[in-house]
């Protein structure tokens, strides 16, 4: 079982790799296991995960995965970075624009598979493939006038903003389109009480602009960061 000093997945996703010893070949992968248990997850949700189902779908004893997985923690450390693969490149684009894509590509990515966001707001080591996002992000941001801890808060920022709607989006492809429909009778009987919400769903509604909140607070988010930028700027110049 995992050492209670080593927190998920790190020695999984960073250990050096055992030196390969004579006599059979181990009969799994790492990347065998988590192909199975993300089908599981794809399938039946994540609470269907367990090692004993990962186990039977392998053909394999739940006792047999611990060579290679120390324990469940462990295991969702990797499915969720395999799940994240690889992030866009950001070289060649400005901040704003590197930002933006690499904002709809979590989302896009997260959305494949929704159960990644409840495994990355878990506590866990990120794996190669989540440093990388951390990378690109960071290289989005070269040259900016904003400290490292800032840097990092612009990318949480941003990926939580991407993952809360991978978590509405889950249950609906288009939320705000679907609450809509669920207040009409509602606002209709009780327009005298809430005019605002009347007005500003039949407004969205004509105007094609529900379900555009990823975009919008992704540029709202970056807005604010080029006038604090601007500010800077203009206090240096002083």
């Amino acid at each position: 079982m995992a050492d209670q000093d080593d927190p998920a997945g790190a020695g999984v996703l960073w250990g050096t790799p055992a030196p390969a010893r004579r006599g059979p070949k181990p009969k799994h992968t790492l990347d065998g296991i988590a192909e199975a248990a993300s089908a599981i997850a794809d399938a039946e949700g994540l609470d269907a995960v367990t090692m004993q189902r990962v186990a039977q779908s392998l053909g394999t004893t739940k006792m047999a995965l611990y060579r290679y997985v120390p324990g469940r923690a462990d295991l969702d450390a990797v499915i969720l970075d395999r799940a994240l693969g690889a992030p866009p490149s950001t070289s060649g684009a400005t901040w704003e624009h590197a930002l933006t894509d690499w904002s709809r590509a979590l989302y896009s990515r997260a959305l494949e598979r929704p159960w990644t966001v409840e495994l990355a707001q878990r506590p866990h080591v990120p794996g190669p493939q989540e440093l990388t996002w951390y990378e690109r992000g960071l290289e989005a941001t070269d040259g900016l006038s904003l400290t490292a801890g800032e840097r990092l808060d612009l990318l949480a920022l941003l990926s939580g903003h991407a993952l809360s709607l991978v978590r509405q989006q889950a249950r609906s492809s288009s939320p705000e389109e679907d609450l809509a429909s669920q207040l009409g009778p509602v606002l209709a009987a009780h327009t005298a009480r809430y005019p605002r919400a009347v007005a500003a769903f039949a407004e969205a509604g004509r105007e094609g602009s529900r379900d555009d909140a990823l975009l919008f607070g992704v540029r709202r988010i970056l807005a604010g960061v080029a006038a604090l930028l601007e500010e800077r700027h203009h206090g240096a110049g002083d």
